[in-house]
């Protein structure tokens, strides 16, 4: 603070603007409201002071525009891990009904659907695939089950499992999950359902991963009697790696292993993270498939059932499981929900129509979840079974050399090192950031710091109480003169009417002095008393 110079300077109120400029810390105000008049050196200080002010708000106005714009940038970082969660592994094999398991009800419900077969047609394709026609008076069930059709005469995982080993450790059917996709009944491998522990792996490579061994019963494949959209011309398994958290949209998403390969998976794990609004556009609310975007009542009350956690896929199955039920009135079997399961006829009909229309026109918009793992996979593949791997397998399975050689095949998944990356979404600008822009655009341009603000708001506080508040105090004392006035005239009449007692001609008289005295609440006595 500099000091205040002159007595002039001193008698002036602290609301004076030359007082504050002479005494601020902002710089050049000095030089603008110093003593003396107007001059050139003062105009261009005030000029320059204009200046360097229009350009510190310019730049504030700027930074603070980009901060509102929200920008992000991404990160990309590899880390160690000692131990890492195996991911869940799906597969189906892409046949997806046994054509020893049909029945004539089978036909009659689900052919005209699934194989194209119409009523006349059932006999002969009975007799193809090895069954017996419909005897004379059959009459097919009142109401049919797709669901049960899939979960009966699908393949099952004790005929198609020759061999399992997680980490060298053999496993069986018991540690896969039964789950329904529109492939039709598939298997899922380290699901986590039932509140099961996740498997880990301690190490990368070959060898510390699954390895199962495959039959995919190639003679158990349905015939080709009409080229439907939905019929399978390819003969393996398909498979698709992802995370426990999200479901498996394998007709889109899963790789094929073929019978007579040796397929290695490498995978690498993948952690995704972005922001919410307004950085980015991730959500963390989980969809329930039968929940309509209706307003909340006053009555309204949470699901007892807690939802599954966001995933990418889950939302677009919950929104497919919405439009197909809206549309059709019944849900496919490998959606969720408590609709009825629709009918051979309806899928024919209604929902795979109405999927497929649904899914070329990407009705479904579905934000990033904040959290995602997923999983970069490497193949390889090699021809199995070798000569004399072919013999052996033929006497272990009791099978022939060339039924070997078409149905079985061997998939093995494994980490390719115990690192993982991660692919993480940032502020690109934070308040901090903000702030630190503005103080340093504050500091060079007009040389101020929070403790000028601090002054400058000091100033207009001394402002308002010198030319507001001493406005109405003023208002105030003056009512309370005016009202004063009347009385002090009766006083000085009083005075100039007493008399003066003199004793003597030598001597002059004495100023008299007034003592008033209060003797009642509505009189008052004026006494005069001459010092002799």
């Amino acid at each position: 603070m500099k000091p205040r110079s002159g007595p002039e300077e001193a008698q002036r109120p602290a609301s004076d603007i030359r007082v504050f400029a002479s005494s601020c810390t902002l710089h050049g105000l000095g030089h603008v409201f110093g003593p003396g008049s107007l001059t050139l050196r003062r105009a261009l200080w005030a000029m320059a002071v204009l200046l360097s002010l229009a350009a510190f708000l310019y730049q504030v106005a700027e930074r603070v525009r980009y901060y509102g714009e929200f920008h992000h940038e991404t990160a990309l970082d590899e880390r160690e891990s000692r131990q890492l969660t195996f991911p869940a592994i799906t597969l189906c094999n892409v046949n997806p009904l046994r054509r020893t398991r049909l029945t004539p009800n089978d036909l009659h419900w689900a052919g005209p659907s699934l194989l194209g077969l119409e009523p006349p047609e059932h006999a002969a394709f009975l007799r193809a695939v090895g069954q017996l026609p419909a005897p004379p008076g059959f009459m097919p069930s009142p109401t049919f089950d797709t669901a049960r059709l899939y979960a009966r005469a699908g393949h099952t995982l004790d005929d198609m499992l020759l061999d399992c080993r997680y980490r060298g450790q053999p496993c069986g059917p018991e540690n896969f999950t039964v789950i329904f996709t529109r492939l039709g009944q598939c298997y899922t491998f380290n699901s986590g359902a039932d509140g099961e522990e996740l498997l880990t792996t301690p190490k990368g490579g070959a060898g510390n991963g699954l390895e199962i061994m495959l039959d995919v019963q190639q003679d158990e494949y349905l015939p080709v009697w009409k080229d439907m959209e939905e019929t399978p011309f390819e003969v393996g398994v398909r498979v698709q790696i992802h995370s426990q958290e999200e479901p498996p949209i394998i007709d889109q998403l899963g790789f094929g292993a073929a019978p007579g390969y040796q397929t290695f998976v490498s995978c690498q794990q993948q952690q995704l993270s972005f922001l919410p609004p307004p950085w980015g556009d991730c959500s963390s609310a989980s969809l329930d498939p039968e929940f309509e975007p209706d307003p909340p009542g006053p009555l309204a009350r949470p699901s007892p059932v807690p939802s599954p956690p966001y995933s990418l896929m889950g939302c677009r199955l919950a929104c497919e499981t919405r439009y197909v039920s809206r549309k059709c009135g019944c849900r496919m079997m490998h959606m969720p929900g408590g609709a009825p399961v629709c009918s051979p006829q309806q899928y024919k009909d209604c929902a795979n129509p109405t999927l497929d229309a649904m899914l070329r026109k990407d009705t479904c918009i579905c934000p990033n979840p904040c959290a995602l793992t997923r999983y970069a996979k490497e193949l390889s593949m090699v021809r199995m079974p070798s000569r004399a791997a072919a013999r052996y397998l033929a006497r272990k399975y009791n099978r022939t050399e060339a039924y070997i050689a078409e149905n079985v095949l061997v998939l093995d998944i494994f980490f390719e090192a115990l690192n993982y990356e991660t692919v993480e979404q940032k502020k690109a600008y934070e308040v901090s950031e903000l702030l630190g822009d503005i103080g340093g655009q504050m500091g060079l341009f007009i040389g101020a710091s929070l403790l000028t603000i601090l002054e400058i708001l000091d100033y207009l506080c001394e402002v308002f109480r010198d030319r507001v508040l001493g406005y109405f105090w003023n208002q105030r004392r003056s009512q309370k003169q005016s009202s004063s006035n009347p009385l002090q005239e009766g006083l000085g009449s009083h005075r100039s009417q007493a008399p003066h007692l003199s004793l003597g001609p030598s001597r002059s008289p004495t100023p008299p002095c007034a003592v008033t005295r209060t003797l009642s609440a509505s009189h008052r006595t004026c006494y005069l008393v001459t010092r002799l």
